[in-house]
């Protein structure tokens, strides 16, 4: 009977975990207020960052009109797209993220901005996704 008590205990907090993670959309478009200041997620217009607009499903690297630092230069060459995962894993810190994809810590990246709080990533993401994409 414990047995299946500590069953029950680790499924529910396995599906409370699995809650936190799933993205909410409305509430990444309150966080996204934020990334702003940079980004835009109309088509075609770039700020001091690139365009978000359709940034899921899309290569790294790849927005026309915008100039890409090395870092992020190198990891679009080694294959990088941007898909919720890696943009989840990019926004944790993103710095490391394209130093350890690229393989090189020696390359500038433009953004500084990091969101630690994993809750916030996932929503962000869920609002970038909903903005369209491949």
């Amino acid at each position: 009977m414990k047995a299946a008590g500590t069953l029950a205990m680790l499924l529910a907090l396995g599906t409370a975990g699995a809650a936190q993670a799933a993205g909410d959309a409305a509430a990444g478009e309150q966080v996204f207020k934020r990334c702003a200041a940079c980004h835009t997620v109309e088509a075609g217009k770039n700020k001091v960052g690139p365009t978000l607009f359709g940034v899921v499903g899309r290569a790294a690297g790849s927005v026309d009109g915008y100039s890409y630092s090395p870092a992020v230069k190198a990891a679009a060459a080694k294959g990088l797209v941007w898909s919720e995962e890696t943009l989840t894993a990019y926004l944790q810190n993103p710095r490391k993220y394209l130093d350890d994809y690229a393989g090189d810590a020696s390359l500038a990246n433009k953004m500084p901005f990091m969101l630690p709080d994993a809750q916030q990533r996932a929503d962000v993401v869920a609002y970038l996704k909903s903005l369209g994409g491949k």
